[in-house]
């Protein structure tokens, strides 16, 4: 009688632990930012004329997604404020300045997604928090299908996708009211490029 309850209790929690399993979504696989392949651009209108176009230099991260999963993707990224670069030393440093990014004081430009809306063929929405000059604001990146992966010549896994949004400065405390010179809607566009970790 012992054994056969004993039985019964072993062969129920197999089960339990079967169907635990069964219903845990699939494990999300880490990727890195392939820095020397990711571009974070952007553009922003001068006296509302014309487009001043520039982009970060350095920039660090990871992606964590599972392709049958996409809802459960999760981002976290830094760039280096400091790395900025629009092609002209004298403007570059002065978007370093306190007015500005204020990179002496606030050295890192940060993302973390909060939650993932998954759109037609792949295509998402992540909605998460972008921080400039310690001011942190909801932000809503459109991001293009993740492609397949490709293996590259030194035998690491790599996926690429793009993603864009757009931002208010003033929002951050990037410059004033008072600055003419520069549009208030910053367009930011992201070339991304991921290898497996």
């Amino acid at each position: 009688m012992r054994r056969t309850f004993a039985l019964i209790i072993c062969v129920a929690a197999v089960a339990l632990n079967m169907a635990a399993q069964a219903a845990a979504p699939a494990s999300s696989t880490e990727w890195k930012l392939d820095a020397g392949h990711t571009n974070p651009q952007f553009s922003v209108k001068h006296l509302g004329i014309s487009y001043v176009h520039g982009s970060f230099r350095k920039i660090s991260g990871t992606v964590r997604y599972d392709p049958a999963e996409l809802a459960t993707t999760v981002i976290d990224v830094t760039i280096d404020a400091a790395s900025i670069d629009t092609g002209f030393e004298f403007r570059d440093k002065n978007l370093r300045s306190a007015y500005y990014l204020d990179v002496q004081k606030f050295p890192t430009i940060t993302f973390k997604s909060k939650r993932v809306e998954v759109g037609a063929e792949g295509r998402l929405k992540v909605i998460g928090d972008l921080t400039i000059k310690n001011v942190t604001r909801e932000v809503v990146l459109d991001v293009d299908p993740i492609s397949q992966p490709a293996r590259a010549p030194d035998g690491r896994m790599h996926v690429g996708t793009q993603a864009s949004t757009t931002v208010m400065r003033r929002d951050f405390g990037v410059g004033n009211d008072d600055t003419v010179a520069v549009g208030n809607p910053v367009k930011i566009t992201l070339d991304i490029d991921l290898f497996k970790a």
